[in-house]
């Protein structure tokens, strides 16, 4: 464990990020609790810095330290790719780690990438001297036992999450008072095509089982079609603003969950004003480190998983590519195997791959192979259920020329022949 000082220092932001050294490697929170005062703050004396090495997960807003001009001072080593660093990684300003999100903190923990600096975003101390992480507690606690120096952002809108996110004020060594609302994530329109997935999936979930999805529009839909179910749970790596509703209504209740009844389980969550708030001292909500909710032997004990995960493309034998598109990295490993592992040794479970069955150009997104230089996020020996807009095709214990059957009949009809073709070609006797 770190040291803990004795007392807090209370500093600018230019003040604090002078602790920060040529050479060091430096932790950034992400998703919504990124502390993008600080990271300006460092930015701005990027003269006086060679090779400080950034690493995080997912960060809300601009990520300026992968700009060319900056190269000199500041390397970037992401653990996923979002948006604001994914030129970055393609031009190779900065780097990727492949690694699942719920062995993230042992990189931390096990000293293997020690953490020098780490810069968080943290709610004001309550009358116990208590802060909180607020909405993303995902790898932070593993950076924050393996960092030298805390510097913490106290930002009163950050919400007093339950669940494994307190840290006393006497383990942040300084402190910058900021008062900025958090990034707000606004929902992805849900089109037909998401429409359709989402009642295709909603018929696959069963009353009492136990849910994991994550952000964007097809996650939207399948909430969006739950509002007749009963008795459902939530242990999940993040969740938003869908699931607020099915709280309301009384469909998710976690009753029948082997752990946390009764508790919505999540690592971090991105959403409106409204889903912070919802979270902000709320024992309904257990914001817990990643090695927990992410652990395949955690996920199991729930009944029914339901793991609800996107791909970018699946070859006919079942391969699953959700973080590249070809060579480009796109995103990540994030916690797709986690959960899609959880679920099938679950009771009942149900590990889901959806996607819409063509691209916005009209390429099929079931293809013969994976495109050069595409990755296997997803083995086909873990994938179970596929769902496009056409249906629904179970490759559990189906043999390749089977899965390559299932999978065309699900494909946009304008793509079936060529996929049949290429199924002869690979397959004889197809």
């Amino acid at each position: 464990m770190r040291h803990i000082p004795a007392k807090t220092t209370l500093q600018s932001a230019a003040g604090a990020v002078k602790h920060i050294q040529s050479g060091q490697r430096v932790f950034v929170q992400g998703a919504a609790m990124t502390p993008q005062t600080l990271l300006t703050a460092l930015c701005d004396r990027s003269e006086d810095l060679r090779d400080v090495e950034i690493i995080h997960i997912h960060t809300e807003g601009p990520a300026p330290y992968v700009e060319d001009k900056y190269a000199k001072s500041f390397r970037h080593n992401a653990c996923f790719v979002g948006a604001n660093v994914r030129g970055a990684v393609k031009t190779g300003n900065a780097d990727y780690i492949p690694v699942f999100l719920s062995e993230m903190p042992i990189l931390f923990r096990r000293g293997i990438l020690p953490i020098d600096v780490a810069l968080v975003s943290v709610s004001p101390p309550d009358k116990h001297g208590f802060c909180s992480l607020g909405s993303s507690i995902d790898i932070t606690l593993g950076a924050l036992e393996s960092a030298k120096v805390v510097i913490a952002e106290v930002n009163p809108h950050v919400p007093r999450s339950h669940g494994d996110g307190n840290i006393h004020w006497k383990e942040i060594d300084i402190a910058v008072e900021v008062n900025r609302p958090l990034p707000a994530a606004k929902p992805r329109e849900v089109g037909p095509v998401e429409l359709e997935i989402g009642e295709q999936i909603a018929n696959l979930v069963e009353d009492g089982a136990t849910l994991q999805m994550g952000i964007g529009a097809i996650p939207d839909a399948v909430l969006a079609q739950l509002g007749n179910h009963k008795r459902l749970g939530v242990h999940t790596e993040m969740f938003t603003d869908g699931l607020i509703k099915l709280v309301e209504k009384g469909v998710v209740t976690g009753e029948e969950k082997k752990v946390l009844p009764s508790v919505i389980v999540a690592t971090f969550a991105m959403g409106t004003k409204k889903l912070y708030d919802f979270i902000d001292d709320n024992p309904l909500v257990a914001m817990k480190d990643a090695s927990f909710t992410n652990d395949t032997a955690v996920i199991r004990q729930n009944p029914k998983v339901t793991a609800i995960n996107s791909a970018i493309e699946i070859d006919l034998t079942g391969q699953v590519c959700a973080d590249s598109i070809g060579k480009l990295q796109y995103s990540g490993v994030g916690g797709q195997m986690d959960f899609i592992r959880g679920a099938s040794l679950s009771e009942g479970g149900k590990p889901i791959i959806a996607l819409p069955s063509t691209t916005s150009r009209g390429e099929s997104k079931i293809v013969p192979f994976l495109r050069e230089g595409a990755s296997v996020t997803t083995t086909r020996a873990h994938v179970h259920y596929v769902v496009t807009e056409y249906g629904v095709a179970n490759l559990f214990g189906k043999n390749l020329r089977q899965r390559a059957k299932a999978l065309i009949q699900i494909a946009h009809p304008d793509h079936r022949g060529a996929l049949e073709a290429a199924a002869f070609s690979r397959f004889e006797k197809f």
